[in-house]
């Protein structure tokens, strides 16, 4: 939510002209609550970044990005609310710097529509210091830092997993202890949508895989492979036809076979998934580089996934220059297509799939 242009409310008394809170909010609760109380009592305006704003939808990533800014803004006065500018961010997993500039214009951009100041407005960055996942509070040396103690027992996972238990009455208990009553509201309205059932049969599914290697010795390890693709513009992505993620777009890859060399696996895998028609000495010819890993811990919710990604551009033969290669879905994969890279951003992808596309492309 952006709000049109208004007068300034800055007060000598405000230690920041603007605090800048950044979050996932999935959902959000009182805790989110208190750090833009204070925000609200230390600055004129208040800046609400909302991560992990164009997620395909899963058990991490229920809400969309207007379900979170209808959370937050219907949760304060309208006084108050006017004072707040809630703004999309992208998650940018493997490129820190990337990730920083886009927080950077994104705060430029919301002060543009705040005021017009004469001199540099006073800006800090607002959060709890609760665990390794606010690093970020240290990112930006040029703005203040203003740190919130959180009394909250219960976090947004907690109630994500309540929401999503079998004992209906669990996730109202913590709703009624962890979020204001328009939240509330909005999670009792989401249990009646369809996209709820969706994410809730994909969360059982997680689970069951979990609870198969629940007593394997060591947590286990995941090894895979996948394709990144590319030809004019285009990147060659597939619709996946099982849990998890049926339905998603996704890159042409899986497991490692046990006595297979991991660039064999991954064309092995393409081959299968989108049946592209290009000999082997072209696909091997076409590798660029050597392989990158992606090893977020938190990549895939079955558990601890390490893939490595193989980036491949296809250059076509001058009587094929206006021709993509023909593909079709094969194996696990429902449907096999070229997708403009400029719509990636938007499509609804797999786990972290378009910020491989992201880092690999950038190689080009």
């Amino acid at each position: 939510m952006t709000e049109p242009h208004r007068p300034d409310r800055r007060s000598a008394g405000d230690a920041y002209d603007f605090l800048v809170f950044i979050g996932r909010f999935q959902p959000f609760h009182f805790g989110h609550r208190r750090v833009i109380d204070e925000a609200l009592r230390q600055a004129g305006h208040v800046i609400v970044l909302v991560g992990s704003a164009f997620s395909a939808p899963s058990h991490r990533n229920p809400w969309s990005f207007e379900d979170r800014s209808r959370m937050i803004a219907g949760s304060f006065a309208a006084d108050e609310a006017a004072r707040l500018t809630i703004l999309p961010l992208e998650d940018r997993l493997y490129n820190n710097t990337a990730w920083v500039e886009q927080v950077q214009e994104s705060v430029d951009r919301a002060i543009e529509t705040r005021h017009d100041f004469a001199t540099s407005p006073r800006i800090g960055l607002i959060g709890m210091n609760k665990d390794n996942s606010s690093y970020y509070l240290k990112l930006f040396p040029q703005w203040g830092s203003v740190e919130v103690k959180s009394a909250e027992p219960y976090a947004a996972t907690d109630l994500r997993n309540a929401l999503f238990s079998d004992t209906e009455d669990a996730w109202l208990v913590l709703a009624q202890r962890s979020v204001p009553a328009n939240v509330a509201a909005q999670l009792a309205a989401f249990r009646a949508e369809d996209r709820y059932r969706q994410i809730l049969e994909e969360f059982r599914f997680i689970r069951g895989y979990r609870d198969a290697w629940a007593n394997a010795p060591y947590e286990p390890v995941f090894v895979t492979t996948d394709a990144v693709v590319t030809q004019a513009g285009h990147v060659l992505l597939i619709e996946r036809g099982a849990r998890p993620g049926k339905g998603l777009l996704a890159l042409p890859g899986g497991y490692l076979g046990r006595d297979e060399p991991i660039e064999d696996s991954m064309l092995r895998e393409l081959r299968e998934e989108t049946r592209i028609r290009v000999p082997d000495p072209v696909l091997r010819g076409s590798i660029v580089g050597s392989p990158k890993v992606f090893d977020d811990p938190n990549r895939d919710p079955r558990g601890r996934f390490i893939t490595h990604a193989f980036l491949l551009a296809l250059t076509p033969r001058r009587e094929d220059s206006f021709k993509l290669p023909k593909v079709k879905g094969g194996d696990d994969a429902a449907a096999a297509r070229w997708l403009p890279l400029a719509e990636c951003r938007r499509a609804d992808m797999f786990l972290d799939h378009y910020d491989i596309v992201q880092n690999m492309v950038s190689q080009l």
